[in-house]
Formats: C-alpha cells, structure tokens, sequence
C-alpha cells in the first residue's frame, strides 16, 4: 500500500501541476497597457466597450485602467512612467512641449471629437439665447482646462465678454462644480454628462445648449504616449488603435441601449436608460470620433480657441504632436 501511495500521489500533483502551467499560459502573449483616464465619463464610452466587447483582449492586450483626476495628475503619471497610454485633452501635450521636454509626448489616436459639456439654466427656458447669459451669473469650469476655453470661445463667439457682461466663477473645483450649482450657486453652469440630464430629471436645472455643437470639431479627448514607448512598441500602439477603431465602429452601428449596456459597469450608479439617453446625445451631435485619425484641421482649431482664451503658450506644428500612423493603418 505504501509503494502504491507515492507513485500515484506523484502522478495526481504531476497533472495538478500541468493544469496549473496550463491556467498560466493562458495569459502568455498578452501584453499589458497601463492606461490613465483624466476622470470617468460617459463621454468615452468607445474606451469602455473596447475593454468589455474584448476589442483589446482580440489584440492580445490587457488593459490596466485608472481614473486619475486632473489632466496635470494625468500627464505627471505618463511622464513619470506611472502609466503608458493616457486619455486626456491634446492640450496638455502642448503646455509639456512648451516646457521643453526631451520625450515629447505624441497624440496617436482620437477618441472624441467634440466638447462635451452642456449649458444648464437653472431655470427652464423655452427659447433661449445666448445673450440671456449676460448679467447672469455663470459658474464655469476650471481656468486653463478645454472645457473653460471652449467655454469662453463660444461666449465670444455670440458676443459676450465673458469677464465684463457676466459674473464668472472659475475658482470651484471640478468636482465640485455641480455640487455648487445644485446648492445655489450661479444662474447658468457648464455640466458634463450625465450630470447635465440627472440635473434634467431631478428638476435642478434645465439643458439649453451645447457647447460641443458650437465649438466644431476639434481633438478634446486624445489617447497620448510618450515617443519612446511609441517607438519602443509600435505593435502595441498599432493593436491599441485597432481596438479602439473597432469599438468607435461598434458605438456608431449599434442601439444606444446596446452601447448603454455594455458600458453600465463603469456607471454603476446610474441608469442603463439614462446612459442610454447620454449615448444617444453624445452621438447625436458626433462628440464620439468615427476613427482615431486627429487632422490638421482639428489641431489648429484647438489651438485657437486655446489662443482666444490666452492659454496657448507657443504654437506647435501638428506634425510635431501628432502621429496619426497607427490611426491611418487600422482604418479603412
């Protein structure tokens, strides 16, 4: 009994090790991308269904993501290698080459296209204009971000000074922007969604306008890397942008509530039929880019609505910042 027992305990933790290597191969080949999102919104919805539609896995990468509040926390992590790929405004690559930096950091893939904020009244209003904005007071967003110099171009745009006909606040954190309004503060506030339409619901406040619409088109949220991991891995970027190619293709071709329920996971909190409703906004006016091609046209019109709000620090040419390689490969 004793000469049987080693044998076959030898031959039952042999085959228990072989479905163990087994388990672990499994995983071989895949690589894995540290991503960075500047905040969590329903605005990048392509990003979240190509993690949960398994666009990136199909491409044999494993996304590492985590939200990282503020574009300058964001790009802190990219260049300090915290992350590898980071989702936040093209702006930002322009204040770090501006600074001089010795790996410039390159916009590779678009992911939206348009602003993504709203105009809320706290009041409902039947046939707004945007001169009803003056003499109010406008709680707006943090000075320097894509959201405030949109904000702002567009104010000008229909000829408002936005620092003489109105009361500005620009001093409240992100974060805290809909909190303030919701407490009292200011007649108008620019809300990203879905805080915009949970404000609808609620009867907090009303939507009377889009910023997206009236700012065109430009490259507002941007996947980003540094040129030596693009250069280093340029078969991680090329399967990254497919991936991100195939969800924008999925976002456009399905049901808002398709899209809707592949992304609930991330909205936990929120209704399937209100992120259905946000979807169906968002892609209603082309906030989501069709493809992750970033043109010229887009990236001079960034600048110069960053121009207009006196935060472009020097212009650079697209070419410097901007490789559409990768984009131009995966879409057809």
């Amino acid at each position: 009994m004793k000469n049987w027992l080693k044998p076959s305990l030898l031959v039952f933790f042999s085959f228990l090790m072989l479905l163990v290597l087994a388990a672990c191969g499994g995983g071989e080949g895949m690589q894995k991308v540290k991503v960075g999102e500047v905040t969590r919104s329903i605005f990048y919805a392509p990003l979240y269904v190509a993690i949960e539609n398994g666009y990136f896995e199909e491409e044999g990468l494993e996304i590492d993501l985590s939200t990282i509040p503020g574009g300058d926390k964001t790009m802190t992590a990219l260049l300090s290698d915290g992350i590898d790929v980071a989702l936040v405004g093209s702006e930002t690559s322009i204040y770090v080459a501006a600074q001089g930096a010795n790996d410039p950091i390159k916009n590779f893939a678009q992911l939206t296209q348009t602003d993504g904020t709203f105009l809320v009244s706290r009041e409902p209003i039947e046939n707004f204009t945007w001169d009803m904005l003056k003499d109010s007071t406008f709680l707006g967003q943090r000075k320097g971000g894509m959201p405030q110099m949109v904000g702002e171009f567009v104010l000008k745009q229909h000829g408002i000074d936005p620092h003489g006909d109105l009361e500005l606040i620009q001093n409240i954190d992100f974060a805290n922007i809909s909190t303030a309004f919701a407490s009292g503060t200011g007649d108008f506030v620019q809300l990203f969604e879905p805080t915009a339409s949970i404000f609808e619901e609620e009867g907090v406040g009303y939507i009377v306008a889009s910023f997206g619409t009236e700012s065109g088109h430009v490259p507002y949220t941007v996947f980003m890397a540094k040129d030596s991991f693009m250069n280093a891995s340029p078969e991680t970027v090329e399967a990254f942008t497919r991936a991100i190619k195939k969800a924008q293709d999925f976002v456009y071709s399905s049901s808002a509530e398709e899209v809707a329920n592949a992304i609930s996971p991330y909205f936990e909190d929120t209704e399937v039929d209100l992120i259905a409703t946000v979807v169906d906004r968002y892609r209603a006016q082309e906030s989501f880019a069709k493809d992750p091609i970033l043109d010229e046209e887009e990236w001079n019109n960034l600048q110069n609505i960053m121009d207009e709000a006196g935060e472009l620090p020097e212009r650079i040419p697209y070419e410097e910042l901007v490789d559409t390689t990768f984009a131009e490969k995966v879409t057809d």
